[in-house]
This record gives structure tokens, C-alpha cells and sequence, in this order.
């Protein structure tokens, strides 16, 4: 056996090492995982101030901060930064065992006119869905920017990248990257409606998921129906406001861990709070979050979250809370542990100082659903059922607009289906007295059980008794334990004129249809009707128990 050979064995070896004593080292919670991801463009056409060698100076940086505190992470790169000698310079002296390059799947004009095409920018990069991202191409055009972007890579850095990401990439461009360089890993947005004119809207949380291998943004039910690369969600969504920032407009605002925001990664105190309950709070399966920030925000706006978080963060590892690592090495581990997307939750129970909110987001490859707890009152503001037929037309269709949109398939949408003065959402609701009323509660607690389930039990105080959550993979329980008889059901409410996909509300199934997709909400205990005022939809129980599938949802 050669020297090289016998190093790559040792390699290979240290890493399996590593990814089997993480998994033991968390095995009760489920480890903590952090990904650092920075990705570099060379130029911002939007701001003369912003020079190449600001953003270049922005990388700098962030380098020289996370080894100070030996910190690993991903550096992606796009063409027109791949291209440049400074960053093949700074990045090709990392060291390998840290730092990860990769790919940044915005397409600059150079990447555009070197695979033979036309350019249609108003500047050598530009942002526009039909531009600057893969799906303003045909397949075949995809593949030949692909190829370019590849070939170059290799020829400066000496090998293929293992991740590349992006706001969004189509499901031709995912699956031909895997297919013919074999990358590993992905990412892209966190969820966001209207933000920059992009919208990625009912998928899976946070986390990770298999995507459908003709929908990039829809998680698939099958292995043999999935694309078996993990799409990792960025930028730290605040599990709590970020949903509901922006309601009733059609552009939410942000509020993340992105460093360069004043309330989310720039905030001492929001950041603090942000890694406890990420570390603390039970979470089923696994927790993540991408750190981190493009180098477009120029130091200077970021240097102050950067300088916040990166510190935390090696504390954090330190005593062991989590777990840093790079792309890669988090999708190797992520594909050893799951052969289909997984069952995830990530849930808050107490919030930021001066604020009693709590929430819990359950995520599994059929649905989603994310429950939140205001004023000691249940609100059900989401739920989104998942389908890997459910095409998206990027996948063989180009973007005709500058704006671009992924959807899953609702039934609960408290963004959306929402005004300022009228909040969507499945409310509890009982009958006391003869009079209609909320029902309040002290605070829930969530618990893990085996590899999908999470319990909820949340003690009511109007009510003598409490309500029991049970979700897992397929299914939703939902049971009133009281030793009185209570009459209660779940109300959904939505804004007047909210566009609703419900066509036909019968005893146990609601039929729907979205996008030209026709699905079905079952009730296998309780069942559905219409009230005469108010709510658009009730869900009554049987027995004191609700109980929703949500995994056999196509229509034969």
C-alpha cells in the first residue's frame, strides 16, 4: 500500500471515528449540529462603495475569526469568486481538515458566456430569478454551466466540490450534480415568502430532508423517489417570529442568525437566547443551524454578530451543547443515519426575556405542523401536507420573471391566510356555560419518544383536565383528558377572502386541491364539518379524541 493510499484509509477511518462517537455522544437528545457556511461573490452591482477588494477584505476575516477560535466551516464559492487568484489563494491555504470549499450556485456572467450562452443580466451578476439562478435555464443549459463550473473547480482546487448550495436549485440541476460529480451536500433558504423576491413556502422546517427528484423543495415519502443528497435549511430561521414577521404584507422581513440583522444574530441577547434553546429544548432526532453570512453585507455590518457568535459557539462545543462541522462532513453523517428524510422537531419553551411565547415545529417526509402557545392560548398556525409527485415546474420549465416560487401543499396557514387584524390559525375551543371560549393553559412540555414521536401535554385551567398531542411520522393525536365531560373541538379561522384550498368538507375527509394537485386531509377519529358562523372548518372529536392522517393524502 502506497504512502497516499494509506493516508486516505486513515482519513476515512478518523472520520467514521468521528461520526459513530458523535451519534453515541448524543444518543438521548439527538446531536446539535452547526454548520459556519460563508459564501463569496466577487463583485455587488447594487452599491459602488462596495468594492472587490471590501468583500474580498470580508473574507479575510471571517477566516482569521474562526481559526482564532478553531472553528471549522464551509466557504462556497461562485464562479466569478472561484475564478479570482485572491480567493484560490486564501482558501486553498486553509486547512483541509477544517475548512471545507465548496460551490455557490449563483450564475455570474462570466460562468454564463464561458458555457457558450448569452448574457440577459443588467450587471455581470444579478440577482434576478431568471437570471443569477439555474432556473432561468433550460435543462440542457443547466448541464453546460454545471460542467464549466465544475471543470474549473477541479482545475484549481484539484478535486470536485462535495457541497453546493443556494437560495434554491432546481431539481434537474441537484440531481445532476449527484448523478455525474457526486456531490454531498446542499442547502438552501430558510423558509420565506416574498423576501428578495424569492419564496420557498410550506417545506420542511429546519433541519434536513431528501428532496423529490422532480421537486427540489417538496421532501420525498420513497427512496427510490428521492434525490439522495440532504438539502440542509440556512440561516437560523427565529423559531417563533420569523413565521409571522410581515403579516398581512407580501414580503416578510428576517429575522435570523444571520449576523448583519440588529434583532437576530446581531443581538447579544437574541443570540444568547437563540443557542439555549437550540441546545436545552428537546429536539427529536437532530437540532441545526447554519451560522455564518455572505460576504455582499461587508464586514463592518457583520463584524459585530460575527464577533457575538463565533465565541458562543466554541464555548458551546467546548462543554460540549454541540457540535461544529462542515457541510460535508454533516451530510456524511446525516446520509449514514438516515436512508429516507427523517422525523425532526425543534421547540422553544420559554422565550426571549419579556416574552412568554413558546412554540414547537414537528417535521417529518409527509408534513409539517408548527404549533404556538401566546397568552396561555393554543394557536395551530401551520400545517403542510408533502408529496414527491407534486411536481415543480422549475424542474423542466424556465423562470420567466425576476421573482421565483416553491410551494407544498396546505391545510393550515397562518402566514398566508392572514391580515394584520386577522390572525389564521386552528384554535382550541370548548363550550362553558353555554357560552363559546378560548381555553387557557399553563405552560406545555415536550418530550421525545423513540425515533418519531413527539408528546405534548399541555395543563388547561378554564378547562379540568389537559390536552395530549401525540405526533408522529403519518399521523396527528390530539386527546382531552378530564374527569368532567367538556365540549371542545378545534376552529380554523382565516382572514375574509383568504384563497383557500378546501373544494369539498364531508363527515371524515376534506378534499383538496392546490397548484392542480388534489389531496385529502383524513380524520380517522373525530371528523370535520362546517360551522354555521364564524370558523370556516371544525374539527369535532370522538370520544375526546381528534386523530388526523396525514400521510395517505393522494386522491385515487
Amino acid at each position: 500500500m502506497n504512502k497516499s493510499i494509506r493516508v486516505s484509509v486513515f482519513m476515512m477511518a478518523g472520520l467514521s471515528f468521528m461520526i459513530l462517537f458523535s451519534s453515541a455522544s448524543y444518543a438521548k437528545d439527538g446531536p446539535k449540529i452547526v454548520n459556519i457556511v460563508n459564501f463569496i461573490r466577487l463583485l455587488e452591482p447594487r452599491d459602488p462603495k462596495i468594492t472587490e477588494d471590501v468583500l474580498y477584505q470580508t473574507v479575510v476575516k471571517q477566516v482569521e475569526i474562526m481559526r482564532k477560535y478553531k472553528l471549522p466551516g464551509t466557504f462556497l464559492l461562485q464562479y466569478d469568486a472561484l475564478i479570482d487568484s485572491r480567493y484560490q489563494q486564501l482558501l486553498a491555504g486553509l486547512p483541509k481538515d477544517s475548512f471545507e470549499i465548496g460551490g455557490w450556485w449563483e450564475i455570474p456572467q462570466p460562468l454564463v458566456e464561458k458555457a457558450g450562452l448569452p448574457w440577459r443580466g443588467r450587471y455581470p451578476w444579478d440577482w434576478r430569478a431568471n437570471i443569477g439562478f439555474s432556473t432561468g435555464y433550460t435543462p440542457a443549459e443547466r448541464e453546460k454551466l454545471i460542467d464549466v463550473y465544475m471543470a474549473d473547480f477541479k482545475k484549481v482546487f484539484g478535486y470536485y466540490p462535495k457541497s453546493v448550495a443556494s437560495w434554491f436549485i432546481d431539481a434537474h440541476s441537484l440531481n445532476y450534480m449527484y448523478e455525474k460529480y457526486h456531490i454531498i451536500a446542499s442547502a438552501n433558504c430558510k423558509d420565506q415568502y416574498g423576501t428578495d423576491g424569492y419564496t420557498l413556502w410550506g417545506g420542511y422546517w429546519n433541519q434536513a430532508y431528501y428532496p423529490s427528484k422532480i421537486n427540489s423543495y417538496m421532501p420525498a415519502q420513497n427512496a427510490q423517489n428521492q434525490i439522495p443528497v440532504p438539502i440542509f435549511r440556512m440561516l437560523g430561521s427565529d423559531p417563533i417570529r420569523q413565521y409571522d414577521n410581515g403579516l398581512g404584507t407580501n414580503r416578510q422581513g428576517v429575522v435570523t442568525l444571520e449576523p448583519v440583522y440588529e434583532f437576530g444574530g446581531g443581538d447579544s441577547l437574541w443570540v444568547n437566547w437563540f443557542f439555549k434553546v437550540f441546545t436545552d429544548d428537546p429536539s427529536l432526532g437532530f437540532n441545526y443551524t447554519q451560522a455564518g453570512q455572505e460576504n455582499s453585507f461587508t464586514w463592518d455590518p457583520m463584524a459585530k454578530g460575527f464577533e457575538i457568535q463565533m465565541p458562543l459557539i466554541a464555548k458551546l462545543r467546548a462543554t460540549g451543547k454541540l457540535r461544529v462541522e462542515t457541510l460535508e462532513h454533516s451530510a456524511l453523517w446525516f446520509r449514514k443515519n438516515y436512508k429516507v428524510t427523517p422525523a425532526t422537531s425543534f421547540s422553544v419553551s420559554k422565550d426571549i426575556a419579556g416574552s412568554n411565547l413558546k412554540t414547537v415545529w414537528y417535521n417529518s417526509r409527509f408534513y409539517r405542523i408548527n404549533m404556538l402557545w401566546e397568552n396561555n392560548h393554543l394557536r395551530i398556525r401551520d400545517i403542510h401536507l408533502f408529496d414527491e409527485s407534486f411536481p415543480d415546474i422549475y424542474t423542466t420549465q424556465v423562470a420567466t420573471s425576476n421573482e421565483c416560487s416553491f410551494f407544498t401543499l396546505p391545510v393550515v396557514d397562518g402566514y398566508i391566510w392572514s391580515k394584520q387584524d386577522q390572525i389564521a390559525g386552528l384554535r382550541l375551543k370548548a363550550v362553558i356555560d353555554g357560552k363559546e371560549i378560548l381555553p387557557e393553559g399553563k405552560d406545555p412540555t415536550f418530550t421525545q419518544n423513540g425515533v418519531s414521536n413527539v408528546h405534548i401535554s399541555w395543563p388547561l385551567t378554564s378547562v379540568n383536565g389537559s390536552l395530549e398531542f401525540d405526533l408522529d411520522e403519518k399521523t396527528v393525536n390530539i386527546k382531552l383528558i378530564s374527569k368532567t365531560a367538556v365540549n371542545w373541538y378545534l376552529d380554523l379561522n382565516t382572514a375574509s377572502g383568504a384563497k383557500l384550498p378546501f373544494n369539498q368538507i364531508n363527515l371524515k375527509q376534506i378534499d383538496c386541491s392546490f397548484e392542480g394537485m388534489n389531496y385529502k386531509l383524513q380524520a380517522t377519529k373525530g371528523s370535520f364539518l362546517k360551522p354555521d358562523t364564524g370558523a370556516v372548518l371544525r374539527l369535532k372529536p370522538q370520544t375526546n379524541v381528534i386523530a388526523l392522517n396525514l400521510a395517505d393524502i393522494k386522491v385515487r
